[in-house]
């Protein structure tokens, strides 16, 4: 068995004496794990940094094997992100959220969304991004929330609440009445993608989080016994001004 792509690599943990089991996340194969000989040599070690791109070439007799793996450096993009303590937290972030996708099955969109987040994570949208980056998550894990339009009346203006229970947005008219009982609703979160004319204050990018925690933990940290990333609340502080 035999496959190439190109990959960002996630993480790394030691196998043996000289060996590491390198954990990247590929178009193709998703998130796929392999043994690199000799990765612990200076050489490898430089080129096996989480964030960084490499082309790969796996190999094993058969598909279910662990396999080997034949790394080259594409680029570099780990110094960058160890120099900026929010750029690497945010990156460990998303490096754990895709650890909660099955291993080995490939999630194209979800993978070019990490990708453009990534690219992100040194600017001053990197809240913003990261907090989109989360929603998408929902959508892919099959809790996609719904903030097109007012889950009581059908508006598409004017939603600034989500329901904690359904997931979908309200308008301020509808939930004037529950204010106290429902999420703020940042409308950069409603969005595409991150956009320069909506508000990226500290109060949406800590309300964004707010919302998109509340449903991670309803659907998928809490049945799952798991907490959350530990590096995410660190991230929260440093996008956010706590």
């Amino acid at each position: 068995m035999e496959w190439s792509d190109d990959g960002v690599i996630l993480g790394t943990r030691r196998h043996g004496e000289t060996s590491v089991i390198l954990e990247a996340l590929t178009p193709g194969r998703g998130r796929h794990l392999g043994i690199v000989r000799g990765g612990r040599s200076r050489r490898m070690q430089g080129v096996l940094q989480p964030g960084n791109r490499v082309r790969l070439i796996w190999r094993a007799r058969l598909e279910e094997h662990l396999g080997m793996y034949s790394v080259e450096p594409l680029e570099d993009r780990a110094a960058a992100l160890i120099a900026d303590r929010r750029a690497l937290a945010g990156f460990m972030v998303l490096a754990a959220h895709m650890r909660l996708l099955p291993e080995r099955d490939p999630h194209p969109e979800l993978t070019a969304v990490f990708a453009a987040t990534v690219d992100l994570l040194e600017s001053d949208l990197a809240g913003p991004a990261v907090a989109l980056f989360e929603r998408d998550l929902l959508a892919e894990l099959g809790f996609g929330l719904d903030l097109s339009r007012c889950a009581g009346t059908g508006a598409r203006d004017d939603l600034v609440y989500v329901s904690p229970k359904t997931g979908r947005a309200v308008s301020a008219e509808a939930g004037a009445p529950y204010a106290q009982r429902l999420l703020a609703l940042p409308a950069f979160l409603a969005a595409e993608a991150p956009a320069p004319g909506l508000d990226t204050s500290h109060e949406a990018v800590a309300d964004a989080f707010s919302l998109t925690g509340h449903f991670l933990n309803r659907h998928v940290w809490q049945p799952r016994n798991l907490a959350p990333p530990t590096e995410r609340e660190r991230f929260i502080a440093l996008v956010s001004g706590g």
